[in-house]
């Protein structure tokens, strides 16, 4: 009997909970955003002479009546921080915040066609100079290119080996970094002569699937809702944001491209023919993109894929995008509906 004791003190001094508390949000919005107001409470009453209770928004303290417009989009953690004589403990729950405006709609005009190698399974897109990028997936064929898009030439093109099936690629300080998709590992190559530096590892983030960078960051997406922001130098995940609407979030995000601080995204499963246009500094998706009829517009053939790779050229102001094993670049420009 004395040992139950004693076990249940070293339990309960330890900070777990010897009550089954909860956090209660009362809130008059359904879906909580950014405007929305809550209130906070437990679901057990404690006595505030012997106790007290502090919470905490992603480990900064609040009050119990709050407005939601220092959370972030996407998920968030409330704290409840108990406190009495006796013991110090905590529980939590996790609440999902969404935007508060629906996105617009945007639409395409074609502008150019040009060759694509229809055995490209492409993962990654991105000028650079004038010459334009390109990385390739599927193991035993991925590969990395640099391509002369206007005269239809390969300039230089490596592959990687079997065990490797590439990714999203990007170009920052003079430098290529391309995704692979399951081995947890990215590869670092020159810019000039395409050879080999070096490597990182993933570190939280799931998968490889797309890079960009904004000239002082580097995007990643893992196939999740998350995008994650990666140090430019040492290539360690320092941060990431939530791809949300004003109702979800948005999974399997997939090839990135970042214009005028904007992320232009595929979604690999949301539909076949539909970009996002997302805030990069909060994940808010601002557009939708209707790319409804460009796969109608290249070979028809059994291993045809889905829409991927988008790239930006700074000096014509207009996209190329292309597909998995499409056998055409399309220059096109984007417009508000």
């Amino acid at each position: 009997m004395r040992l139950i004791i004693l076990l249940s003190i070293l339990f309960f001094s330890c900070g777990q909970n010897p009550i089954d508390y909860k956090i209660i949000i009362d809130s008059n919005d359904q879906i909580l955003t950014k405007n929305s107001n809550i209130k906070l409470s437990l679901s057990e009453v404690i006595n505030e002479s012997e106790s007290s209770v502090s919470f905490f928004l992603n480990d900064k303290p609040i009050e119990s009546n709050i407005n939601l417009k220092s959370a972030k989009l996407g998920t968030n953690e409330i704290v409840a921080e108990i406190i009495n004589s006796k013991s110090n403990f905590t529980v939590s729950k996790k609440i999902d915040v969404y935007t508060s405006t629906n996105p617009s709609l945007y639409s395409y005009k074609i502008i150019n066609e040009y060759f694509h190698d229809i055995s490209s399974y492409t993962q990654g897109l991105e000028f650079h100079n004038g010459f334009l990028y390109e990385s390739t997936g599927l193991n035993g064929f991925s590969s990395l290119k640099k391509l002369d898009v206007f005269n239809n030439k390969v300039l230089e093109k490596r592959f990687l080996d079997n065990q490797y099936f590439g990714e999203g690629l990007t170009i920052i300080n003079n430098k290529i970094l391309q995704l692979t998709w399951k081995n947890k590992i990215g590869f670092i190559y020159d810019l000039n002569s395409l050879e080999m530096l070096g490597s990182f590892d993933y570190e939280d983030s799931i998968e490889g699937w797309g890079l960009a960078n904004d000239g002082k960051n580097i995007f990643k997406s893992d196939g999740s809702e998350r995008i994650w922001i990666l140090d430019s130098e040492t290539y360690e995940e320092i941060d990431f944001i939530e791809v949300v609407t004003n109702n979800k979030k948005i999974k399997d995000i997939n090839e990135l491209e970042i214009v005028d601080n904007k992320i232009y995204a595929n979604s690999y499963q949301l539909n076949n023919d539909i970009g996002l246009i997302i805030d990069k500094n909060t994940g808010a998706v601002n557009g939708v993109i209707n790319f409804k009829g460009l796969r109608d517009r290249v070979k028809q053939h059994p291993e045809l894929d889905v829409l991927n790779g988008i790239a930006y050229n700074k000096d014509r102001k207009t996209f190329f995008v292309t597909g998995k094993k499409w056998d055409k670049i399309f220059e096109i420009e984007i417009f508000k509906q």
